[in-house]
């Protein structure tokens, strides 16, 4: 449902009126399916009065909720190269093996003409 479709339904059913929970926007959220600052709009475009640092505090959660995602992601991301690469190094792209003295041989990423995907390219 678009905007002038929810504040029609919003209107003509008295939904504001006839609301008797304890956050408004919240509800409207979830009862017409949008997110917590559409909610804010169409409640102000309604005549509800939403504090500015309630909105502003709504802001900074979805901000911390964002970046918390992303960081899971990330954390996500590193753990499926590390899993992936579990036979590679920054040197090698492959351990073949070990010396009898403990080092490593195998194929060097320069062999292959490539760097290892966990190291970003400054070049960009």
């Amino acid at each position: 449902m678009k905007r002038p479709a929810r504040l029609q339904s919003a209107q003509s059913s008295e939904w504001v009126a006839k609301f008797q929970g304890k956050n408004i926007v919240k509800s409207y959220a979830k009862w017409f399916g949008v997110d917590l600052l559409s909610s804010i709009i169409e409640l102000r475009l309604l005549g509800v009065p939403i504090e500015l640092d309630r909105e502003n505090q709504i802001r900074e959660t979805l901000t911390q909720k964002a970046k918390a995602k992303a960081a899971q992601k990330k954390a996500k991301k590193q753990r499926e190269t590390d899993e992936l690469y579990t036979d590679s190094d920054d040197t090698f792209a492959f351990i073949a093996g070990y010396t009898s003295a403990g080092f490593p041989y195998g194929t060097t990423w320069e062999e292959l003409g490539e760097t290892p995907p966990w190291i970003e390219d400054e070049s960009l």
